[in-house]
């Protein structure tokens, strides 16, 4: 394994940590600015914005400079976010600390994926960026637990105090490991634009979308489900949320491993296997049991679909992958931002702290059926595409020994 996507393991684990662990946190963060749980969810759908934002904007200004440098001048920005969120005195200062940190987030992960798939060989591109996001998933595991336990012992503003230490980090991992890599050539704005008029990369981004945002659907209220609804104690949230980190950890790599060679029936199974599962959260949240085997598979079914998307981006935006790969990963916060909001609607409309689980599986479903349209739209494709000879070929093949086949070359007798 090349010593770089070690380094980029390190920036995703520290990115991880701060996205992830608000959940944990949220409502201690509301008591303390004296807000509801959905208004403190917007912590949640603020940074997820941001990262929509931030990756498209930072990327093209990561253009100007070589991506090493450009890693990490994103630590830097991720880190200074965090310690205004630390120190945020009202809860409107947090929410900027919040935004601040996640314009980082999206470009650090398209650039990284562009440098990781760069690092290896053909048939090992999803395997490299999985390997990247096995930092994000780690951080799942043991992160953001121990950020929610420190969090909830000594104050949420020490945890983020602590997340910019990861970010000091990941700045150092950088720095030290990622080999220098000239600037660029040639990348035009209009250029790395017309990947976005493939339809399969818009359909890949909203896939992206729906399917990630079914995840943070249920994970984004998963405290107050697991304490008002299961009936968990608080201080049981941090093993829960190391169980959905260990079910990202095993759904990543397995869909790296598999998107390689079935990318799309990959996706097929993951999606609609999510769906269900997220479906079913609304029956299994009453009980400890059941909600904990519920929560792992949450987590292993959607990360199973993070490397195969994004590696169906940079194959389909192949002349073009920065930017589309760095907007990619803004589509995965939009799902979050989408799915937070969403979630804190029905709650807020007095559906009870399980409904957010119906929003996800109504997303999760309807990205399964993108999915499967991209499929058929490829195949219809690619049979359009073939050259006459094999056509020919095929209907020679279908006719007996000894019966002609017309040919473009000649004209056929009537």
């Amino acid at each position: 394994m090349p010593l770089a996507l070690l380094a980029l393991a390190i920036g995703a684990f520290g990115i991880g940590t701060t996205e992830f662990v608000i959940m944990g946190l949220l409502p201690d963060v509301a008591a303390d600015f004296q807000v509801s749980i959905p208004t403190a969810g917007f912590l949640v759908t603020g940074y997820a914005l941001g990262v929509v934002l931030g990756a498209p904007l930072m990327t093209i200004l990561g253009t100007r400079v070589t991506r090493k440098r450009m890693l990490m001048l994103l630590m830097g920005l991720f880190i200074v976010g965090n310690v205004v969120s630390a120190l945020a005195p009202v809860f409107g200062v947090m929410l900027a600390g919040r935004v601040i940190a996640s314009l980082a987030h999206g470009a650090f992960f398209g650039i990284g994926s562009v440098v990781a798939a760069d690092l290896v060989a053909p048939e090992k591109k999803a395997g490299a960026i999985a390997m990247m996001f096995t930092g994000l998933t780690v951080a799942n595991v043991v992160g953001v637990p121990l950020g929610t336990f420190i969090g909830q012992s000594l104050g949420w503003r020490v945890t983020f105090f602590v997340v910019a230490g990861l970010g000091v980090l990941g700045l150092l991992g950088v720095a030290k490991l990622v080999p220098e890599q000239p600037k660029p050539q040639g990348v035009r704005i209009r250029h790395e634009l017309a990947a976005f008029r493939n339809v399969q990369v818009l359909l890949a981004m909203a896939m992206t979308v729906l399917g990630f945002g079914g995840v943070f659907a249920a994970i984004t209220y998963i405290t107050p489900m697991m304490t008002e609804t299961a009936g968990f104690a608080a201080s049981s949230v941090t093993w829960l949320l190391v169980l959905f980190g260990l079910g990202m950890v095993g759904g990543n790599l397995l869909g790296g491993k598999f998107a390689d060679r079935h990318l799309m029936p990959m996706l097929y199974v993951a999606l609609g296997a999510l769906a269900v599962v997220l479906a079913l959260f609304t029956l299994t949240a009453h009980n400890k049991i059941a909600a904990a085997v519920t929560i792992v598979l949450i987590g292993a079914l959607g990360f199973a679909t993070v490397p195969p998307l994004q590696k169906r981006v940079l194959d389909q935006a192949a002349g073009a992958p920065t930017l589309a790969s760095a907007v990619n990963i803004g589509a995965f916060n939009l799902g979050n931002a989408l799915s937070a909001w969403l979630g804190g609607l029905v709650i807020a409309a007095g559906f009870g702290y399980t409904a957010p689980n119906w929003v996800g599986a109504v997303l999760a479903a309807s990205a399964l059926v993108l999915a499967v349209l991209s499929g058929a739209l490829e195949r219809r494709t690619v049979t359009a595409g073939r050259p006459a000879a094999a056509q020919a070929a095929e209907s020679a093949a279908a006719v007996g020994p000894g019966e002609s086949v017309p040919t473009a070359s000649a004209p056929i007798s009537r």
